[in-house]
């Protein structure tokens, strides 16, 4: 038996019950998938980023090869809490064995998450860690940090003999954790005194000329990158929390004239923002791979449904890492790195 099978009668009565208003879909086989039926959950911040895309496909590829029932939800922007509440509590209801969640707030969705373990529901979170890490039964994500220092130390080579004046586009002021962690990864990587690693706003380097958020999306970030412009234009050096941002903030720098002047750098590893990179739109960027840490996530709870094992971290870490690679077609010393055409084979979105 496995230690989820007194839901799984819950599961086939419950199927209709999880709730589609949580600006996503609920969308799925319309019953009980395989032999078990076994009805795992993926709550994703959003259902418009190519990044929860590839996610939810890569997810949904792998339940059916396991015989499973996906039912995607998601939040109705990157940092709706109260949607992705109500879908945990929608799929608990439901029967869900297996719950997989992107937290849009790592600390205030632990409440919902809780309630979902004291019922049996295997938890794990994938892209952004919860706060604690340890309120999931695991975690299956990029190294943010590492990601954010491959560009800071990219953008420290590339920037040799150069002063540097940098702006950085961050996700919101709610200090999430893959927020703060690019952020700071970045700069660390570039050789800034990072005096609180666990906050964003800290401007002392005479080298930052400031910080504004994007919501991760394109008008954010074209948004973003036009006040700071307003503000300086000696900046030459400019990180953003994804490349949704990025493209924006490119737009606004474009229309400034200013694009021979100002490196981009950033982190995701979609399709577009590669094609940006060979563009030139973008410096480098850091991939990461949405569909291993859902398919690598998905066999965690086939291992758990079997014979009750959790997911192991990686070494030295806390979480399931799922690799970085930097993309760039300008590689830098020491740095490690692949060229936009390898990044075009590998990219999602």
């Amino acid at each position: 038996m496995t230690p989820h099978a007194s839901k799984t009668a819950v599961a086939v009565l419950a199927l209709g019950l999880a709730a589609t208003g949580c600006g996503g879909s609920a969308a799925g086989s319309g019953g009980a998938a395989g032999g078990d039926g076994v009805l795992v959950g993926l709550v994703t911040k959003t259902d418009d980023n190519p990044f929860y895309v590839k996610m939810k496909e890569g997810a949904q590829a792998r339940a059916e090869q396991l015989g499973y029932e996906l039912r995607p939800l998601a939040g109705k922007g990157q940092s709706d809490n109260d949607s992705q509440v109500q879908a945990v509590e929608n799929l608990v209801a439901a029967g869900a064995e297996a719950i997989l969640i992107t937290p849009s707030d790592s600390k205030a969705i632990l409440p919902a998450i809780d309630k979902a373990r004291a019922e049996g529901v295997l938890v794990l979170a994938l892209d952004s860690p919860t706060d604690p890490v340890s309120a999931a039964d695991g975690t299956f994500a990029t190294d943010n940090y590492q990601a954010g220092v491959l560009i800071g130390r990219w953008a420290k080579e590339t920037f040799e003999g150069r002063q540097a004046r940098i702006a950085l586009l961050d996700l919101s002021p709610a200090q999430v954790a893959v927020d703060v962690q690019r952020d700071q990864g970045f700069l660390e990587g570039f050789g800034v005194d990072v005096k609180d690693r666990t906050r964003i706003g800290d401007e002392s380097d005479p080298r930052i000329a400031g910080h504004e958020v994007t919501d991760a999306n394109e008008e954010g970030g074209r948004t973003a990158m036009e006040k700071l412009l307003q503000k300086d234009r000696g900046i030459n050096l400019v990180y953003t929390i994804n490349e949704p941002a990025a493209a924006g903030a490119y737009e606004a720098i474009k229309a400034a004239g200013l694009q021979d002047q100002i490196t981009v750098v950033s982190v995701d590893g979609g399709c577009p923002g590669v094609r940006d990179v060979a563009g030139k739109a973008i410096g480098a960027t850091s991939m990461q791979f949405p569909i291993k840490m859902a398919t690598d996530a998905l066999d965690a709870v086939a291992a758990y449904l079997k014979d009750g094992t959790k997911p192991a971290a990686s070494a030295g870490l806390d979480f399931t890492d799922t690799g970085a690679t930097l993309i760039t077609d300008q590689p830098a010393p020491g740095v490690p790195s692949q060229d936009s055409a390898w990044g075009l084979k590998n990219c999602w979105g």
